[in-house]
């Protein structure tokens, strides 16, 4: 048996999304994750069939094309750096380092009883361990010493993927973990979501936002934080990182399936100098 009770219940929204989008999603696939439900363990069947049975519902149409979305731009951008880190920031069920071949390092960084229930799904699933698990709290602890002490090299530039977090913590925690990352090697690469401000939202972001941020906070995980591009560009701005910024619309495209991009959350991409 596993203990959800140890494991964020959006980590486990994120992964059946990725998983579903394989299932109830048109080709071309977007993000392929064939782990995902693997990772889900006992709680597949129920996850997965809310996606089946109500695959084109909004929010949970919304909620894959927000996961695949910057699953992919994350990937993209590791795989045409050639760097050989990769650090995953608030990891959850990532699935990059039990599914690549490519030799790069992988540093999943996140609160420990989070990683003894994914390190319980892999041994049930029989995947072998192929990260580094660097125990934290962004709130609390020093991004840079944690990596460190699990054998990540500062001196050498990587790609750090924050996906699925910035919301949940306060902008005070974001500045810090931004400047942690700018503390890493020169070149180093910042890929991460954000939801958007009210304004910067269409219709269909809003109706998320009104949908799930009750039921969120409601189990304990209120959104915090939203950031605008232009804000966010500042805030990276102040610790040596260029911004570029991307969008559903711009990965998405024109499809014929229930996917269908919204201004909710944005993919930032901040690039430290040289």
């Amino acid at each position: 048996m596993t203990d959800t009770a140890t494991i964020s219940r959006t980590a486990l929204m994120a992964a059946a999304a990725r998983a579903a989008h394989l299932i109830v999603d048109g080709e071309p696939h977007v993000f392929v994750d064939s782990l995902a439900g693997a990772l889900l363990g006992e709680q597949a069947e129920e996850l997965l069939q809310y996606h089946r049975l109500h695959g084109e519902h909004p929010v949970l149409a919304g909620a894959r094309a927000q996961v695949v979305c910057r699953g992919r731009y994350a990937e993209d951008t590791l795989r045409g750096s050639g760097y050989e880190q990769y650090v995953v920031l608030g990891a959850g069920l990532d699935s990059y380092a039990y599914r690549a071949s490519d030799g790069v390092r992988v540093f999943e960084v996140d609160r420990a009883a989070t990683q003894r229930y994914k390190r319980n799904a892999l041994r049930t699933a029989g995947i072998p361990e192929a990260a580094a698990y660097v125990p934290a709290d962004f709130e609390r602890d020093d991004l840079l010493e944690g990596l460190v002490a699990h054998g990540f090299d500062p001196r050498r530039p990587a790609v750090v993927g924050w996906l699925g977090v910035t919301m949940y913590l306060t902008e005070a925690a974001i500045e810090r973990t931004v400047a942690a990352v700018a503390r890493l090697g020169a070149g180093t690469i910042l890929v991460l979501d954000h939801m958007v401000p009210e304004a910067d939202r269409d219709a269909a972001g809003q109706a998320y936002v009104e949908a799930v941020g009750p039921v969120n906070a409601q189990h304990g995980e209120p959104w915090l934080s939203f950031l605008s591009p232009a804000g966010l560009a500042a805030l990276l701005a102040r610790h040596g990182m260029r911004a570029e910024h991307t969008n559903q619309h711009e990965i998405l495209g024109e499809r014929t399936d229930a996917l269908r991009p919204s201004n909710l959350a944005w993919i930032t991409r901040g690039t430290l100098a040289p």
